[in-house]
């Protein structure tokens, strides 16, 4: 009895570092990744009369990724869908590495860290389902939205107070500036 109490008491320890250090690893990102569905997006789909699929992307999510590119760092886009659409509205941000059809994420994360040379415990990745784990498994600090699948949430460094497509994605790159002092507005 004392023996699973001292493991319970092990295990709240860990959760309760593991939050607080959280904020001290945000210190040392210099490049985010981002899903689309599910995280950019809330993960619906609207398919018009001519089978084109719609999404909806919040603004608030475009000018944190905007501002924090205009501060220096890197973001690329890994999404298993197709639409040409989301890539030139995240170009339109200046977001230059946008993988879409992407169903091995692995790769493209690798591609990326090589293109710019970067240290993966230097990158935040946000995911929402399955296919994110491999790479959330592989960054500095892994995050999600309130509403992802249960498996992403158990191996996440943040959950994220905001449903995907509602400004998940600001508030972790608010999150990210604000700890190093470059979420300033003159």
């Amino acid at each position: 009895m004392i023996k699973n109490y001292m493991k319970l008491l092990q295990n709240q320890f860990k959760k309760i570092m593991s939050k607080q250090s959280y904020k001290i690893k945000l210190r040392k990102i210099n490049a985010f990744i981002f899903d689309v569905d599910g995280v950019l997006t809330d993960g619906r789909v609207l398919i018009d009369s001519d089978g084109e699929m719609l999404r909806l992307m919040n603004t608030k999510d475009g000018f944190a990724m905007k501002f924090a590119i205009d501060n220096g760092y890197k973001i690329s886009i890994i999404t298993g869908g197709t639409n040409e659409a989301v890539k030139k509205r995240l170009v339109s941000l200046g977001i230059d590495t946008v993988y879409l059809g992407s169903h091995n994420k692995i790769n493209s994360f690798n591609n990326f860290i090589k293109k710019f040379n970067l240290d993966p415990d230097e990158i935040l990745y946000m995911g929402d389902d399955i296919p994110d784990i491999p790479v959330m498994k592989k960054v500095g600090v892994s995050s999600c939205p309130q509403d992802a699948v249960q498996e992403v949430k158990a191996i996440s460094d943040y959950i994220s107070h905001k449903n995907g497509g509602y400004g998940c994605v600001r508030e972790i790159i608010e999150q990210v500036l604000k700890v190093q002092g470059k979420w300033v507005f003159e």
